[in-house]
């Protein structure tokens, strides 16, 4: 859908810490960021060889503005202490310019 933002959480984990990983994420870490009410969904996946990623959909720049700034460090601060070492964290905003879907015949 046009106008939305894709706020793109990647995060490498070492091997000891993936199984702790996954579980804290669709436990908590997901569900608590859904909560703030500034994403309408978030996609959870893997490539297996401890490469994770976290796409959470904004209905527009103003709903990620708002997360950013009222709930971010918060939640930062929760996961840094889950996970202090083992993980190396990258984050992308990316802007929807336009969707295709395939017509269903």
């Amino acid at each position: 859908m046009e106008n939305e933002i894709y706020y793109e959480v990647t995060v490498t984990v070492e091997s000891p810490n993936r199984v702790g990983f996954e579980d804290y994420m669709t436990r908590r870490h997901i569900p608590d960021v859904l909560a703030t009410g500034c994403f309408a969904r978030a996609i959870f996946v893997t490539d297996r060889a401890g490469i994770y990623r976290t796409i959470y959909v904004a209905a527009g720049q103003a709903a990620l503005d708002r997360y950013l700034s009222d709930f971010a460090a918060g939640l930062r601060d929760d996961f840094a202490a889950h996970f202090p070492a083992g993980v190396l964290v990258e984050r992308q905003v990316w802007h929807s310019l336009e969707e295709f879907i395939e017509d269903a015949k």
